[in-house]
């Protein structure tokens, strides 16, 4: 018998015990798998997004609006090349989707995101549609939508002036990215005609809910964001300008501080892994004593007999853990399909983060029942001391 055989034999002697270890170790994979996923989406906040815009906020907060006026004032600071401004309206369609739609004045809008892209006839539609608004294409190919449809959509903030809650648009065009990143952030998103929103809506008309400043030149970002704030300081509309990527960073921890959740969930699945995984093995390392004295009276050093404890925990480990990350892959994009808004995207990073916890894993759980093992006095253990 082959090395190998030997420690796969030994490793499935007690065939229910593994396959009950194997599925705890592939369980908490998969979660390990998803968890990571979503932390690093919540961590790296908006990394595609670039460092060639800043965005104005209330220092308030960023649910605090702020008046439209500001538009030109911010046009005229030194480095900006184009201020956009955007309202939240809190759209759904249908019972319970939620939706990321903005209020937004078109020509802006496509001067300060050259990412999105659009056909020119339809960006000339969106902005001479009073009632225009169009839509990301990986949202639009779930609903089916096409351009030239009539869209209700709810408004869960902003009713109309005639207390509807429900405001018609005519789909007018169907935005992409120009690469993959940008293309998957077109799973959730619409942009409506700003023009129409003031003009129809029961309240929030001359105001913005932030300000998106395109820069000349992305080393300017600090001097502008300072000039900004600065401008607005010890007034009733005081400005909070940061990068775009530390404002969607700080977005996402609206919702609390999910690495810190993420963090404690997975120290909890892997506290209980230890003790499961250790246990079963400081349970066949003990089963197995006169194993081991035979194998040190034909020769094996006591390092060998270490080296087959170490080899059966970590292929154990190796196993249970490629497996899981395999699934979880495989189950996070699936959920990502199902729910573009949900960042469960499975990359290398999550990988490696993997491969480093299987590692760490095999050693800990591993290396106190291979040192008993080595450890063994062949007198002792023959005569079941």
């Amino acid at each position: 018998m082959t090395r190998i055989g030997f420690i796969l034999a030994n490793l499935f002697h007690k065939k229910t015990r593994t396959l009950l270890t194997l599925a705890s170790i592939i369980v908490a994979f998969i979660l390990f798998g998803l968890l990571q996923s979503l932390n690093q989406a919540f961590s790296s906040g908006g990394d595609f997004v670039g460092a060639t815009r800043l965005v104005t906020q209330s220092r308030i907060s960023f649910t605090t609006s702020l008046p439209m006026r500001m538009v030109p004032e911010m046009d005229a600071v030194p480095g900006v090349q184009r201020v956009m401004y955007q309202q939240w309206f809190g759209a759904k369609f249908r019972e319970d989707t939620q939706i990321f739609a903005f209020a937004v004045e078109p020509q802006r809008l496509h001067d300060v995101y050259p990412e999105w892209v659009m056909p020119e006839a339809q960006w000339k539609a969106f902005a001479n549609t009073r009632t225009g608004i169009i839509v990301g294409r990986k949202l639009a190919e779930k609903y089916g939508w096409k351009v030239g449809d009539k869209l209700p959509i709810q408004s869960t903030i902003f009713p109309q002036k005639n207390r509807n809650m429900t405001w018609d648009f005519d789909l007018v065009g169907i935005y992409d990215g120009k690469d993959a990143e940008w293309q998957a952030q077109t799973a959730g998103g619409m942009y409506v005609n700003h023009a129409y929103f003031s003009e129809a809506s029961q309240f929030g008309s001359g105001l913005a809910g932030i300000f998106v400043l395109r820069l000349q030149d992305p080393n300017m970002a600090q001097s502008v964001a300072t000039t900004v704030d600065k401008r607005y300081e010890n007034s009733s509309d005081e400005t909070k300008t940061q990068t775009e990527k530390d404002f969607q960073a700080g977005f996402l921890k609206q919702l609390g501080d999910i690495g810190l959740i993420v963090r404690w969930i997975l120290f909890a699945v892997f506290f209980t892994l230890l003790l499961v995984v250790g246990n079963t093995m400081a349970q066949s390392v003990r089963e197995r004593v006169p194993q081991f004295a035979v194998l040190k009276t034909l020769g094996f050093s006591d390092n060998a007999v270490l080296g087959f404890v170490m080899a059966e925990t970590t292929a154990m480990c190796a196993l249970g853990g490629l497996i899981g990350l395999t699934l979880a892959t495989l189950l996070g994009g699936a959920m990502a399909k199902a729910s573009p808004m949900m960042p469960f995207a499975i990359d290398w990073r999550v990988w490696i983060a993997g491969v480093i916890a299987i590692v760490v894993l095999s050693l800990i759980v591993g290396l106190m029942p291979a040192l008993r093992a080595r450890r063994l006095k062949i007198v002792d253990a023959l005569a079941g001391r």
